[in-house]
């Protein structure tokens, strides 16, 4: 037993621990937690992105002969172009939000209104004979918030945002030849 409890202990000193980024004491923890966020995002999604002159190379579109052909582009491209098909999906997103103003302003209304709700209503407030709770100013929210949230499609901006980057992504991934890279990719994974 002794025997296995000092080779345990060997086997964690062996071990290559990684090094942790210096403390700085102006920094606070929410901050620091959002750039280990932000540095986690650039390393997986960030580096995924293609140069735009790989993604709009013209000189490799060409309609594909057959289905067994368009399906091993799309399966293919959709793994190889993952972070120039994320951003386009942002972009449309970003797009789709600007131009429903409604849905901006019912969201802007809710949100602002939890916010002050949550800052400013802890307290009830007596207001003549009516006593107004955070629970009261929650229900009014809600009342006015949720039909103004309706009215201003939130579902039709979505599926429109989905139909939108499904085309665009199938489109280009089924259009574009795969590199030569791509042949050797089957003896990659084998090896």
């Amino acid at each position: 037993m002794e025997a296995l409890m000092r080779a345990t202990e060997t086997i964690k000193s062996i071990r290559v621990r990684p090094s942790l980024p210096p403390i700085n004491p102006f920094r606070s923890r929410r901050s620091t937690h959002a750039l280990s966020l932000a540095s986690l995002i650039q390393e997986t999604r960030l580096s995924a992105l293609r140069p735009p002159s790989e993604f709009f190379d013209h000189t490799r579109i060409s309609r594909p002969a057959d289905l067994n052909q368009a399906t091993h582009r799309i399966s293919y491209n959709t793994r190889y172009f993952s972070g120039n098909y994320g951003l386009v999906v942002a972009l449309l997103a970003v797009y789709a939000i600007l131009t429903n103003l409604q849905l901006i302003l019912a969201v802007i209304f809710l949100v602002g209104g939890f916010a002050a709700i949550n800052r400013f209503g802890t307290d009830p407030i007596q207001v003549g004979e009516h006593t107004i709770t955070q629970k009261s100013l929650y229900t009014g929210l809600f009342v006015i918030g949720i039909p103004l949230l309706w009215f201003a499609s939130p579902f039709s901006t979505f599926f429109w945002l989905v139909g939108a980057s499904a085309v665009l992504i199938l489109g280009h991934a089924c259009m574009i030849e795969p590199g030569i890279e791509s042949e050797y990719a089957t003896v990659q994974d084998s090896v």
